[in-house]
Protein backbone atom coordinates (compact mmCIF):
# COMPACT_ATOMS: atom_id res chain seq x y z
CA UNK A 1 0.00 0.00 0.00
CA UNK A 2 1.25 3.83 -0.80
CA UNK A 3 -0.03 7.30 -0.58
CA UNK A 4 -0.61 9.06 -3.79
CA UNK A 5 0.37 12.64 -4.31
CA UNK A 6 -0.74 14.71 -7.32
CA UNK A 7 0.84 17.94 -7.36
CA UNK A 8 -0.10 20.64 -9.58
CA UNK A 9 -0.49 18.37 -12.86
CA UNK A 10 -1.22 20.06 -16.01
CA UNK A 11 -1.83 18.20 -19.45
CA UNK A 12 -2.12 19.72 -23.31
CA UNK A 13 -2.20 18.35 -26.36
CA UNK A 14 -1.04 20.56 -28.53
CA UNK A 15 -1.96 24.41 -27.36
CA UNK A 16 -4.90 23.28 -25.91
CA UNK A 17 -4.76 22.42 -22.03
CA UNK A 18 -6.76 19.68 -20.85
CA UNK A 19 -5.84 20.01 -17.17
CA UNK A 20 -5.41 22.94 -15.39
CA UNK A 21 -2.99 22.53 -11.94
CA UNK A 22 -4.98 19.77 -10.43
CA UNK A 23 -3.78 18.20 -6.98
CA UNK A 24 -5.18 15.42 -5.37
CA UNK A 25 -3.56 14.46 -1.64
CA UNK A 26 -4.41 10.72 -1.31
CA UNK A 27 -3.76 8.73 1.31
CA UNK A 28 -2.45 5.17 2.00
CA UNK A 29 -5.32 2.75 1.66
CA UNK A 30 -7.86 5.42 0.52
CA UNK A 31 -10.65 4.83 -1.54
CA UNK A 32 -10.52 7.69 -4.02
CA UNK A 33 -13.23 8.67 -6.79
CA UNK A 34 -12.55 10.89 -9.57
CA UNK A 35 -16.28 12.07 -10.80
CA UNK A 36 -17.03 14.23 -13.38
CA UNK A 37 -19.01 14.76 -16.82
CA UNK A 38 -17.32 13.87 -19.94
CA UNK A 39 -14.74 15.79 -20.96
CA UNK A 40 -13.69 16.89 -17.63
CA UNK A 41 -10.43 15.60 -17.57
CA UNK A 42 -10.60 12.41 -15.03
CA UNK A 43 -9.83 9.20 -17.69
CA UNK A 44 -6.57 11.33 -18.93
CA UNK A 45 -5.58 12.33 -14.93
CA UNK A 46 -6.00 8.41 -14.37
CA UNK A 47 -4.04 7.22 -16.98
CA UNK A 48 -1.19 9.87 -16.29
CA UNK A 49 -1.02 8.16 -12.93
CA UNK A 50 -0.74 4.71 -14.91
CA UNK A 51 1.84 6.17 -16.81
CA UNK A 52 0.34 5.39 -20.12
CA UNK A 53 -0.02 9.57 -20.73
CA UNK A 54 3.12 11.93 -20.23
CA UNK A 55 3.05 14.90 -17.77
CA UNK A 56 3.03 18.25 -19.46
CA UNK A 57 3.96 19.93 -16.07
CA UNK A 58 3.68 18.78 -12.27
CA UNK A 59 4.84 15.95 -10.48
CA UNK A 60 2.82 12.29 -8.81
CA UNK A 61 4.47 10.27 -6.33
CA UNK A 62 3.33 7.02 -5.30
CA UNK A 63 4.80 5.94 -2.01
CA UNK A 64 6.54 8.84 -1.65
CA UNK A 65 8.79 8.24 -5.10
CA UNK A 66 8.16 10.81 -8.02
CA UNK A 67 6.81 8.76 -10.81
CA UNK A 68 6.63 11.52 -13.81
CA UNK A 69 9.53 9.41 -15.61
CA UNK A 70 8.95 5.84 -14.40
CA UNK A 71 7.71 3.41 -16.74
CA UNK A 72 4.31 1.78 -15.92
CA UNK A 73 5.38 -1.79 -15.29
CA UNK A 74 7.67 -0.38 -12.47
CA UNK A 75 5.23 1.75 -10.66
CA UNK A 76 3.60 -1.37 -8.69
CA UNK A 77 0.24 -0.17 -10.19
CA UNK A 78 -2.61 -2.84 -11.24
CA UNK A 79 -5.17 -1.44 -13.61
CA UNK A 80 -8.97 -2.31 -14.68
CA UNK A 81 -10.15 -0.93 -17.43
CA UNK A 82 -13.66 -0.83 -18.93
CA UNK A 83 -13.38 -3.61 -21.44
CA UNK A 84 -11.87 -6.10 -19.51
CA UNK A 85 -8.98 -6.86 -22.27
CA UNK A 86 -8.58 -10.41 -21.20
CA UNK A 87 -6.54 -13.30 -23.49
CA UNK A 88 -9.59 -14.99 -25.67
CA UNK A 89 -7.13 -18.07 -25.88
CA UNK A 90 -6.24 -18.38 -22.26
CA UNK A 91 -8.33 -19.93 -19.11
CA UNK A 92 -9.46 -17.55 -15.97
CA UNK A 93 -6.41 -18.89 -14.46
CA UNK A 94 -3.83 -17.96 -17.17
CA UNK A 95 -5.16 -14.94 -17.72
CA UNK A 96 -5.35 -13.96 -14.03
CA UNK A 97 -1.12 -15.42 -13.86
CA UNK A 98 -0.01 -14.06 -17.14
CA UNK A 99 1.70 -10.93 -15.11
CA UNK A 100 3.17 -12.86 -12.72
CA UNK A 101 4.37 -15.57 -15.43
CA UNK A 102 5.99 -12.45 -17.68
CA UNK A 103 7.30 -11.35 -14.69
CA UNK A 104 9.35 -14.33 -14.02
CA UNK A 105 7.65 -15.79 -11.00
CA UNK A 106 7.77 -19.70 -10.41
CA UNK A 107 4.72 -21.82 -11.18
CA UNK A 108 4.26 -22.31 -7.07
CA UNK A 109 3.82 -18.91 -6.82
CA UNK A 110 1.81 -18.20 -9.79
CA UNK A 111 -1.00 -21.09 -8.60
CA UNK A 112 -0.71 -19.83 -4.81
CA UNK A 113 -1.29 -16.22 -5.54
CA UNK A 114 -4.14 -16.90 -8.34
CA UNK A 115 -6.22 -19.34 -6.04
CA UNK A 116 -6.33 -16.48 -3.17
CA UNK A 117 -7.83 -14.14 -5.59
CA UNK A 118 -10.29 -16.28 -7.12
CA UNK A 119 -10.78 -17.71 -3.57
CA UNK A 120 -11.68 -13.57 -2.70
CA UNK A 121 -13.58 -13.19 -6.15
CA UNK A 122 -15.39 -16.90 -5.84
CA UNK A 123 -13.79 -17.81 -9.04
CA UNK A 124 -12.34 -20.81 -7.80
CA UNK A 125 -15.25 -22.88 -9.83
CA UNK A 126 -14.37 -20.94 -13.45
CA UNK A 127 -10.47 -21.17 -13.45
CA UNK A 128 -10.84 -23.66 -16.07
CA UNK A 129 -12.97 -21.74 -18.55
CA UNK A 130 -12.29 -19.83 -21.23
CA UNK A 131 -13.51 -15.85 -21.41
CA UNK A 132 -16.42 -16.71 -23.76
CA UNK A 133 -17.80 -19.15 -21.52
CA UNK A 134 -18.35 -16.09 -19.04
CA UNK A 135 -21.03 -13.53 -18.11
CA UNK A 136 -19.99 -10.08 -17.90
CA UNK A 137 -19.98 -9.68 -14.39
CA UNK A 138 -17.63 -12.79 -14.34
CA UNK A 139 -15.46 -11.09 -16.84
CA UNK A 140 -15.11 -7.79 -14.45
CA UNK A 141 -14.51 -10.23 -11.76
CA UNK A 142 -11.46 -11.76 -13.73
CA UNK A 143 -10.58 -8.05 -14.55
CA UNK A 144 -9.87 -7.37 -10.95
CA UNK A 145 -8.39 -11.05 -10.23
CA UNK A 146 -5.59 -9.97 -12.46
CA UNK A 147 -4.85 -7.21 -10.64
CA UNK A 148 -4.87 -8.45 -7.25
CA UNK A 149 -2.36 -10.97 -8.05
CA UNK A 150 0.03 -8.40 -8.58
CA UNK A 151 -0.02 -7.66 -4.98
CA UNK A 152 0.22 -3.71 -6.67
CA UNK A 153 0.79 -0.25 -3.92
CA UNK A 154 -2.27 1.20 -5.99
CA UNK A 155 -5.79 0.07 -7.99
CA UNK A 156 -6.77 2.18 -10.61
CA UNK A 157 -10.10 1.55 -11.81
CA UNK A 158 -11.25 3.15 -15.39
CA UNK A 159 -15.03 2.96 -15.58
CA UNK A 160 -15.06 -0.74 -14.88
CA UNK A 161 -18.90 -1.32 -14.54
CA UNK A 162 -19.81 0.86 -17.78
CA UNK A 163 -20.74 -2.05 -19.65
CA UNK A 164 -22.89 -3.99 -17.39
CA UNK A 165 -26.43 -3.92 -17.06
CA UNK A 166 -27.77 -2.04 -13.82
CA UNK A 167 -28.46 -5.22 -11.72
CA UNK A 168 -25.32 -6.20 -12.07
CA UNK A 169 -23.37 -2.99 -11.67
CA UNK A 170 -25.08 -2.45 -7.91
CA UNK A 171 -23.92 -6.08 -6.75
CA UNK A 172 -20.59 -5.33 -8.77
CA UNK A 173 -20.40 -2.32 -6.83
CA UNK A 174 -20.94 -3.92 -3.36
CA UNK A 175 -18.23 -6.19 -4.08
CA UNK A 176 -15.73 -3.66 -5.26
CA UNK A 177 -16.05 -2.26 -2.28
CA UNK A 178 -16.09 -5.16 -0.05
CA UNK A 179 -12.60 -6.03 -1.79
CA UNK A 180 -11.14 -2.88 -0.69
CA UNK A 181 -12.32 -3.24 2.67
CA UNK A 182 -10.31 -6.44 2.95
CA UNK A 183 -7.25 -5.85 1.07
CA UNK A 184 -7.23 -2.06 2.37
CA UNK A 185 -4.96 -1.04 -0.65
CA UNK A 186 -5.05 2.75 -1.90
CA UNK A 187 -7.86 2.68 -4.65
CA UNK A 188 -8.29 5.28 -7.47
CA UNK A 189 -11.64 5.02 -9.34
CA UNK A 190 -12.91 7.12 -12.31
CA UNK A 191 -16.78 7.28 -13.03
CA UNK A 192 -18.80 9.53 -14.52
CA UNK A 193 -21.96 7.88 -12.32
CA UNK A 194 -22.22 9.98 -9.22
CA UNK A 195 -24.15 7.23 -7.49
CA UNK A 196 -21.20 4.81 -7.89
CA UNK A 197 -19.17 7.67 -6.33
CA UNK A 198 -21.63 8.82 -3.55
CA UNK A 199 -22.03 4.64 -2.49
CA UNK A 200 -17.96 3.42 -3.02
CA UNK A 201 -15.63 6.08 -2.32
CA UNK A 202 -13.96 7.84 1.34
CA UNK A 203 -12.94 10.39 -0.42
CA UNK A 204 -14.30 11.94 -3.86
CA UNK A 205 -12.76 14.42 -6.41
CA UNK A 206 -15.39 16.07 -8.82
CA UNK A 207 -14.26 17.53 -11.80
CA UNK A 208 -15.01 19.95 -14.52
CA UNK A 209 -13.43 21.53 -17.62
CA UNK A 210 -9.95 20.24 -16.39
CA UNK A 211 -10.31 21.76 -12.78
CA UNK A 212 -11.10 20.22 -9.66
CA UNK A 213 -14.41 21.85 -8.48
CA UNK A 214 -14.38 19.99 -4.84
CA UNK A 215 -12.86 17.31 -2.95
CA UNK A 216 -14.28 15.88 0.20
CA UNK A 217 -16.40 13.07 1.80
CA UNK A 218 -19.29 12.17 -0.71
CA UNK A 219 -21.96 13.64 2.17
CA UNK A 220 -20.01 16.85 2.88
CA UNK A 221 -20.17 17.23 -0.94
CA UNK A 222 -24.20 16.53 -0.39
CA UNK A 223 -24.91 18.33 2.42
CA UNK A 224 -22.50 21.54 1.32
CA UNK A 225 -21.66 22.04 -2.02
CA UNK A 226 -19.16 24.67 -2.92
CA UNK A 227 -21.05 26.04 -6.33
CA UNK A 228 -24.02 25.27 -8.35
CA UNK A 229 -22.07 22.58 -10.56
CA UNK A 230 -21.23 20.59 -7.64
CA UNK A 231 -24.74 21.06 -6.26
CA UNK A 232 -26.55 19.75 -9.66
CA UNK A 233 -23.98 16.93 -9.99
CA UNK A 234 -23.93 15.33 -6.46
CA UNK A 235 -27.20 14.01 -5.95
CA UNK A 236 -30.06 11.86 -7.76
CA UNK A 237 -32.37 13.17 -9.00
CA UNK A 238 -30.61 16.38 -9.06
CA UNK A 239 -31.25 20.01 -6.99
CA UNK A 240 -33.93 22.20 -8.16
CA UNK A 241 -32.59 25.23 -9.28
CA UNK A 242 -34.80 28.24 -8.90
CA UNK A 243 -34.06 31.56 -9.91
CA UNK A 244 -35.11 34.64 -7.54
CA UNK A 245 -33.83 37.75 -4.83
CA UNK A 246 -33.06 37.42 -1.76
CA UNK A 247 -36.06 39.27 0.57
CA UNK A 248 -36.20 40.06 4.53
CA UNK A 249 -40.37 41.09 5.77
CA UNK A 250 -40.58 39.60 8.65
CA UNK A 251 -38.99 36.53 7.80
CA UNK A 252 -36.10 36.05 5.08
CA UNK A 253 -36.95 34.23 2.08
CA UNK A 254 -36.38 34.19 -1.96
CA UNK A 255 -38.85 36.29 -4.33
CA UNK A 256 -39.07 33.80 -7.33
CA UNK A 257 -40.99 35.07 -10.79
CA UNK A 258 -44.80 34.97 -10.18
CA UNK A 259 -44.16 36.45 -6.71
CA UNK A 260 -43.33 32.90 -4.89
CA UNK A 261 -41.56 33.18 -1.62
CA UNK A 262 -39.30 30.44 -1.31
CA UNK A 263 -38.37 30.00 2.84
CA UNK A 264 -34.78 30.34 4.55
CA UNK A 265 -33.59 29.79 8.19
CA UNK A 266 -31.31 33.01 7.87
CA UNK A 267 -31.09 35.64 5.71
CA UNK A 268 -26.87 36.45 4.92
CA UNK A 269 -25.97 39.75 5.73
CA UNK A 270 -26.68 42.76 3.91
CA UNK A 271 -27.46 40.63 0.76
CA UNK A 272 -31.01 41.75 0.51
CA UNK A 273 -32.89 42.24 -2.96
CA UNK A 274 -29.68 40.53 -4.08
CA UNK A 275 -30.15 37.78 -7.33
CA UNK A 276 -29.34 34.49 -6.14
CA UNK A 277 -30.10 30.89 -6.88
CA UNK A 278 -32.39 28.74 -4.66
CA UNK A 279 -31.28 25.30 -4.38
CA UNK A 280 -33.36 22.55 -2.82
CA UNK A 281 -32.72 18.76 -3.42
CA UNK A 282 -36.15 16.81 -3.91
CA UNK A 283 -36.33 14.86 -0.91
CA UNK A 284 -36.44 18.64 1.04
CA UNK A 285 -39.92 18.93 -0.25
CA UNK A 286 -42.90 18.64 2.30
CA UNK A 287 -46.47 17.95 1.15
CA UNK A 288 -49.50 19.97 2.76
CA UNK A 289 -51.45 23.05 3.37
CA UNK A 290 -49.08 26.08 3.33
CA UNK A 291 -46.84 25.54 0.98
CA UNK A 292 -46.09 26.79 -2.83
CA UNK A 293 -49.42 25.86 -5.49
CA UNK A 294 -48.35 23.57 -8.08
CA UNK A 295 -49.52 21.51 -10.63
CA UNK A 296 -48.75 18.10 -11.39
CA UNK A 297 -47.24 17.20 -14.60
CA UNK A 298 -45.54 13.73 -13.87
CA UNK A 299 -46.09 10.31 -11.30
CA UNK A 300 -42.75 8.08 -10.94
CA UNK A 301 -43.66 5.77 -8.49
CA UNK A 302 -40.55 3.36 -7.85
CA UNK A 303 -41.79 1.87 -5.02
CA UNK A 304 -39.69 2.44 -2.08
CA UNK A 305 -40.54 6.13 -3.20
CA UNK A 306 -42.67 8.39 -5.43
CA UNK A 307 -40.91 11.07 -7.82
CA UNK A 308 -43.55 14.01 -8.67
CA UNK A 309 -42.33 16.26 -11.58
CA UNK A 310 -44.28 19.23 -10.88
CA UNK A 311 -44.87 23.29 -12.11
CA UNK A 312 -44.87 26.14 -9.68
CA UNK A 313 -45.07 29.16 -12.00
CA UNK A 314 -43.37 28.28 -14.81
CA UNK A 315 -40.90 27.01 -13.08
CA UNK A 316 -40.75 23.13 -12.92
CA UNK A 317 -39.28 20.52 -9.87
CA UNK A 318 -38.98 17.31 -8.62
CA UNK A 319 -40.21 16.13 -5.72
CA UNK A 320 -39.49 12.56 -3.85
CA UNK A 321 -41.31 11.57 -1.27
CA UNK A 322 -41.07 8.14 0.71
CA UNK A 323 -44.49 7.76 1.30
CA UNK A 324 -46.93 6.71 -1.33
CA UNK A 325 -49.04 9.49 -3.17
CA UNK A 326 -52.38 9.71 -4.15
CA UNK A 327 -52.51 12.45 -7.21
CA UNK A 328 -52.05 12.49 -10.75
CA UNK A 329 -51.13 14.73 -13.99
CA UNK A 330 -52.97 18.04 -13.38
CA UNK A 331 -54.11 18.01 -9.84
CA UNK A 332 -53.28 21.03 -7.54
CA UNK A 333 -51.24 20.12 -4.65
CA UNK A 334 -48.87 22.28 -2.28
CA UNK A 335 -45.18 22.23 -1.90
CA UNK A 336 -43.37 23.35 1.01
CA UNK A 337 -39.46 23.72 0.61
CA UNK A 338 -37.65 23.05 4.05
CA UNK A 339 -36.00 26.48 5.02
CA UNK A 340 -33.13 24.72 7.04
CA UNK A 341 -32.29 22.20 3.76
CA UNK A 342 -32.09 25.14 1.51
CA UNK A 343 -28.74 26.10 -0.51
CA UNK A 344 -28.41 29.72 -1.68
CA UNK A 345 -25.90 30.41 -4.92
CA UNK A 346 -25.02 33.36 -6.19
CA UNK A 347 -26.49 34.10 -9.72
CA UNK A 348 -23.10 35.32 -11.81
CA UNK A 349 -20.75 32.96 -10.53
CA UNK A 350 -22.61 30.14 -9.15
CA UNK A 351 -20.50 30.20 -5.82
CA UNK A 352 -22.12 28.94 -2.68
CA UNK A 353 -23.41 32.18 -0.06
Amino acid sequence: MASVQIRDVRKSFGDVEILHGVSVPIEDGQFVVLVGPSGCGKSTLLRMLAGLENITSGTISIGGRVVNNVHPKERDIAMVFQNYALYPHMTVAKNMGFSLMLRGASKSEIDERVKKAAHILGLMPLLERYPRQLSGGQRQRVAMGRAIVRDPQVFLFDEPLSNLDAKLRVAMRTEIKELHQRLKTTTVYVTHDQIEAMTMADKIVVMHDGVIEQMGAPLELYDRPVNQFVAGFIGSPAMNFIDGKLQANGSAYVEAAGGYKLPLKTLPQGLTGRDVVYGIRPEHFEHGEGGLPAEVVVVEPTGSETQIVARIGNQEVIAVFRERQSVKPGDKISLRPRADAAHLFAKDSGKRI
